[in-house]
């Protein structure tokens, strides 16, 4: 969640116009900017656009860090084909305050996620990024398990650029004895990642599609 975060309040003009022309397909709602920011609460810009693609009938996909998501319960309902992910990366409420400041707790989120599929709506997890040694995979995978979504995304820490940079000064601050294994993985290719996918399969994969995002470590 941005601590800068301006709302756009045309977008729902936008969107009007947009869905009189556009041929019927999947709208994402989360793919760059999550669309439950804190600001979202007083401007309700998300929910407009929500009556607007209700009013159409197009199918929603939301992703999101955010439980502001079950305000908007009424509409979602209403939805033929809609689904809504909420994104997890830690089970420890700390490490997420670090992680994700603004964000919604660990606890608002699963409690969400349990919302949402008692209302009969599709939910998925994404699991990412997995912090090696910091993701506490096991606890988590439990907590996924409980609230029984459709299918979960599992994400690797992807290096774009300028990422390494800020990823040493979080580590640097937080749990500085983690930097040598941060370098083993992330700058000579230590696998890491293989392992963790497989007990994502154990924990949730019994009745819950798992699918990993990153099938490749990226550094570009």
């Amino acid at each position: 969640m941005g601590r800068a975060c301006g709302g756009k309040s045309e977008s729902a003009r936008i969107l009007s116009k947009e869905l009189r022309s556009k041929k019927k397909g999947v709208v994402g709602l989360g793919t760059v900017t999550d669309p439950y920011q804190p600001v979202e609460k007083k401007y309700e810009i998300t929910r407009r656009c929500l009556e607007l693609l209700l009013r159409h009938d197009f199918p929603v996909c939301i992703q999101t860090k955010s439980s502001l998501v079950l305000r908007d319960m009424d509409l979602l309902k209403k939805f033929t084909n809609i689904e809504v992910g909420l994104t997890l990366t830690t089970l420890d409420d700390g490490v997420r305050a670090k992680m994700e400041p603004g964000a919604s707790s660990v606890e608002e989120r699963l409690r969400a996620l349990s919302e949402l599929s008692k209302n009969g709506i599709k939910t998925w997890v994404f699991l990412g990024p997995v912090m090696p040694y910091i993701t506490d995979i096991d606890a988590l995978v439990d907590a996924i398990a409980e609230v029984k979504p459709k299918y979960v995304f599992v994400d690797r820490l992807r290096l774009k650029e300028g990422v390494w940079e800020r990823i040493l000064e979080f580590i640097s601050g937080f749990k500085p004895e983690l930097l040598p294994e941060y370098e083993r993985i992330f700058l000579r290719g230590e696998d890491y990642y293989s392992e963790v996918f497989e007990r994502v399969m154990r924990g949730v994969g019994r009745g819950n599609e798992v699918r990993e995002i990153s099938s490749k470590f990226d550094t570009a």
